[in-house]
């Protein structure tokens, strides 16, 4: 089977819904709410159609499609500038170390402080796989055609970015992190505020969490334990961003403590490694490449053998076919 990412169209809202209910909770971006969903693809959909230069407050939605069939098998989403909507909140972990003459001790503490320190970065996130699809590659595909789409864009984003991962949460279907924080000032459960959270934002956080630091001793060990921790199934995604260059710098989500990976967009390794070639030749190449093709809503991307000539690069066939490329065209592309 061959797959190809091209951009979110108001009538994929069906799939989206569908692959929304498998996520198992805890993914903001990608709420199992039509609404929500279509407001979303309607929002992209703008986004797609804006030939600005300058980078603004835009939501682009991708998606995973079999060529073969049609249907849509994954989706991913790249915000160009956070917190103007509404402020987008971190907590930032540090720690204050005070000393006692008295008792000639040295004393640290880790604490959590309520921050806007991202506002104005770029996001990528909203990334989803469907359980069936788990298999050749197809998450790298998915996530890394987002650094090809940033190159060929690069104006419409922000010199840092970063990715929120999902943090722990139990097979109830809560959050240790929220429990023992955030959920004793809301009265409600991690569930229930995620979910307000997708389909109202975030400006409940703003009105009642305490502004002052929360000092982590005072957490159960369950909550400490969560801090700064990805959810088992997202290892790899942790695995790949670092391999992107991206780092944990101690932001983690106000949801579910899950860590926030940073890094500025220049120095991801796929943005800064991607290169452009015009298509010399069809045939079969000697190695395994992402590539790209055009730009906004006619942006396509899919894995290909590609090897480089002198006047171009050669790419195989079926790629050609997955994304409509002919001899002559321009392409992007990094090794995969």
């Amino acid at each position: 089977m061959s797959f190809r990412i091209r951009a979110a169209r108001v009538d994929d809202l069906q799939h989206l819904y569908e692959m929304a209910k498998l996520t198992g909770g805890g993914f903001t971006n990608l709420p199992a709410d039509r609404d929500s969903l279509t407001k979303k693809l309607e929002r992209s959909d703008r986004a797609y159609q804006s030939n600005s230069n300058v980078q603004g407050d835009d939501l682009f939605v991708m998606v995973l499609e079999n060529v073969e069939t049609g249907a849509v098998r994954g989706t991913s989403q790249l915000f160009t500038k956070v917190g103007q909507t509404w402020p987008f909140y971190s907590y930032r972990l540090s720690t204050l170390s005070q000393t006692s003459k008295e008792l000639d001790r040295t004393f640290s503490a880790q604490m959590l402080s309520l921050v806007t320190d991202l506002e104005g970065a770029s996001e990528v996130g909203g990334l989803f796989l469907h359980p069936g699809e788990r298999a050749g590659g197809l998450g790298m595909l998915l996530a890394r055609s987002r650094y090809l789409f940033i190159k060929e864009h690069r104006d419409r984003f922000g010199d840092k970015i970063f990715a929120e991962l999902r943090g722990i949460i139990d097979e109830a279907g809560g959050s240790p992190f929220w429990d023992g924080l955030a959920g004793r000032f809301f009265g409600m459960s991690f569930q229930e505020a995620d979910y307000f959270n997708a389909i109202h934002g975030n400006q409940f956080i703003a009105d009642l969490m305490p502004k002052h630091p929360i000092y982590t001793a005072m957490l159960s060990e369950s909550a400490r334990a969560a801090i700064g921790v990805p959810h088992p199934n997202g290892r790899a995604a942790m695995r790949m961003l670092e391999n992107e260059n991206f780092s944990y710098d101690g932001y983690v989500d106000i949801f579910d403590g899950g860590p926030t990976m940073i890094a500025k967009t220049d120095d991801v390794t796929s943005v800064r490694n991607a290169k452009s070639a015009r298509i010399s030749a069809l045939g079969k190449g000697d190695t395994k490449v992402i590539i790209s093709h055009g730009k906004l809503s006619d942006f396509q991307a899919t894995y290909a053998m590609l090897s480089e000539q002198d006047d171009g690069v050669m790419i195989d066939e079926q790629a050609a076919a997955n994304i409509g490329l002919s001899v002559g065209d321009e392409i992007g592309y990094i090794p995969r």
